[in-house]
């Protein structure tokens, strides 16, 4: 019989009135390999926040519920209390240091010092680390993972499967270490490295330690693990033994049935065949995105969706073109070649863009509504302007800026005091508002729109993909639209490509099975590419 090392019971977590975990139940057993799935936004972060002690859980009032570690029941305030009780975690943002040795990494905070006399008298502060008890003890961690490893190695000159390698030695070289979290971990991997830490988990695991595996890739949990647990929006769908299950019955649980009424998803109308822009062999560097190869043709008129898991690049794609990361490959507009790398030369050619960073690139907070509206349109297309003195001299129009932040603020429903409101002091869904109607407002003639409804009511969602049809239609905008709400994708999209490991790993109509949209997005193939 196999002994309980983890049990959650009755866990629910709540971040103000936003319910993200509802009563979670599940046991893990020593030397057990449990796989952790579910959409953006399913509640697996925050679950592994609980277990690892992170302190915004603490900070943010706690959660509900209780937690079985060995037995004995436990709420750790630090992670440091996670880790010193036997857990250790492997977050997707790699935490080295890049100019230290794998060894001193991998030992760090807990090195073996070197005997003296001294050091009774004076305390440890005078202590010498023993480096060669150190690497000793870094080339035994190594060892547990099957691979070949050169502890000697600097960081930042490794490839990326040894910085994962290097994490992962570091938390099970800790002594009491008996669950291990690993989050992503081949996310960043070559099919032929994420082959090899499958079998370092395999390893790790028969020799008692127990893993949670959060991945989107399907095929490794059925690979890899012996239970999957399905979460979708805060709620643990199923638990299932992958023996018993398949990728299609977990695909479903994860992503579930459309909750709209199925006649409101978009039907795909007659568009122009005409090509608006065309990527070639995009690649960008964003930090968190993985963006290497996408290649794609927009029609012109259009609303194009782009899909996909976290961090598999779709949201780097408009960063990307519109010059706010580095990037290269070829974009063509108009059948032009725009210049990437530069802000400036997209704008001027008709291309706008609404982040996902709304606080950090969409808006100035500290600046009234009318000018943050009317900014965009004032710099790039002269709008807004009066002459003065014969046309000598131009004014910005304060008068025209305030009609057409006062139609904005009707149509789209901006909860405000009126247009001379700071935009800092608007709840996040209405300063989402204010920036499509910047765009709104320069009316370009292709918008890229990131992640439109991200933290905003439901109301609020459906004027702002109301809008953004009612824009397509009648002024024919080509919109492209990034989100990681599938059903969102599916109401309003003409076509949707899926973003899987920096690529497009296909394009579906909105009207196609969901179960094919749940295959491209964790890595198996479609049937359709249009």
């Amino acid at each position: 019989m196999q002994k309980e090392l983890l049990k959650m019971s009755g866990v629910s977590k709540s971040f103000g009135e936003n319910i993200v975990l509802k009563d979670i139940n599940f046991t893990i057993n020593k030397g057990e390999i449990v796989g952790l799935v579910g959409e953006n936004g399913a509640g697996k972060s925050t679950l592994m926040k609980i277990i690892f002690g992170m302190s915004v859980i603490e900070e943010t009032g706690g959660y509900n519920g209780e937690m079985l570690f060995q037995g004995k029941k436990v709420k750790f305030k630090s992670s440091f209390d996670a880790l010193n009780a036997g857990i250790g975690m492997v977050h997707q943002e790699f935490s080295l240091i890049p100019g230290f040795k794998a060894s001193e990494n991998i030992v760090l905070n807990r090195e073996s010092l070197e005997k003296s006399y001294l050091k009774e008298i004076f305390g440890e502060r005078i202590s010498k680390i023993n480096f060669q008890k150190n690497t000793e003890r870094a080339k035994v961690a190594i060892s547990h993972l099957g691979i070949d490893l050169n502890v000697d190695t600097k960081v930042e000159e490794m490839p990326v499967a040894h910085m994962q390698f290097t994490e992962i030695a570091r938390e099970i070289e800790r002594e009491n270490v008996k669950l291990l979290v690993l989050d992503e971990p081949t996310a960043v991997l070559t099919e032929k490295e994420a082959e090899i830490l499958l079998k370092t988990m395999k390893r790790l695991a028969s020799e008692g330690i127990a893993i949670i595996f959060i991945t989107h890739r399907l095929d490794e949990i059925m690979d890899v693990s012996d239970r999957v647990i399905v979460l979708r929006d805060g709620v643990m769908m199923s638990e299932l033994e992958t023996s018993k299950t398949d990728v299609n019955e977990i695909t479903k649980l994860m992503i579930g049935r459309s909750i709209s009424n199925e006649k409101s998803r978009k039907k795909s109308e007659e568009k122009s065949e005409e090509t608006i822009l065309e990527i070639k062999k995009l690649w960008v560097d964003m930090p968190g995105e993985k963006v290497k190869n996408i290649n794609l043709k927009i029609r012109k008129g259009e609303i194009l969706g782009l899909g996909g898991m976290a961090g598999q690049g779709k949201v780097g794609v408009a960063n990307g073109i519109m010059g706010l990361y580095t990037a290269g490959g070829e974009v063509l507009y108009k059948g032009s070649k725009i210049e990437l790398n530069s802000p400036k030369v997209p704008l001027e050619n008709g291309l706008y863009f609404v982040s996902e960073d709304r606080k950090e690139v969409g808006l100035i907070l500290d600046e009234e509504i009318n000018m943050n509206i009317a900014y965009p349109s004032i710099y790039i297309k002269n709008r807004f302007l009066k002459s003065k003195y014969f046309g000598l001299l131009k004014s910005v129009d304060t008068e025209a800026i305030k009609n057409n932040t006062e139609n904005y603020i009707k149509k789209l429903e901006i909860k405000c005091v009126n247009g001379n409101q700071k935009v800092g002091e608007l709840s996040g869904g209405n300063q989402q508002k204010v920036c499509l109607a910047k765009a709104f407002t320069i009316n370009p003639e292709l918008l890229f729109i990131s992640e439109p409804t991200r933290g905003i009511d439901i109301g609020a969602k459906k004027i702002v993909l109301e809008t953004l049809k009612e824009y397509n239609r009648q002024s024919g905008m080509t919109i492209i639209l990034t989100s990681s709400e599938l059903e969102e994708l599916r109401a309003v999209c003409d076509r949707v490509a899926i973003i899987t490991e920096g690529e497009v790993a296909g394009i579906l109509s909105p009207e196609d099975d969901l179960l094919e949209f749940g295959k491209l997005m964790t890595g198996l193939k479609g049937d359709k590419n249009e």
